[in-house]
């Protein structure tokens, strides 16, 4: 498995449940900050590591469920955030930046 995916899911398990993160905020993390995509292709192959990664938790910067047909069900990924109490409405999550969860200033690097 790529290092990098590794540490893209390393990142991906520690957000809690209730809370979402975006690719570009992992990749920010990672000291890839142009590596967002890279991010997603990591999440679009999540169900191949070792271990759960809550990749339903990680979607764009605007909010909006783009990975959602990686589900297997296009519904899946919207009935996972709201059994964690997340409101979807259209694909977008409502009141974003409430439950927006920052690796950067979450895990505070020093």
């Amino acid at each position: 498995m790529d290092d990098f995916f590794e540490k893209v899911y390393e990142v991906a398990c520690l957000v809690p449940a209730g809370r979402v993160t975006s690719y570009g905020a992992i990749a920010r993390y990672l000291g890839a900050t142009r590596s967002a995509r890279m991010v997603g292709w990591a999440m679009n192959k999540a169900s191949g590591y070792s271990k759960y990664v809550p990749a339903h938790r990680v979607v764009n910067s605007k909010g909006l469920l783009t990975g959602k047909h990686h589900f297997g069900s296009p519904n899946i990924m919207q009935e996972l955030l709201e059994n964690e109490g997340i409101k979807v409405e259209d694909d977008q999550i409502i009141d974003f930046k409430s439950v927006f969860w920052d690796p950067m200033i979450e895990l505070e690097i020093e």
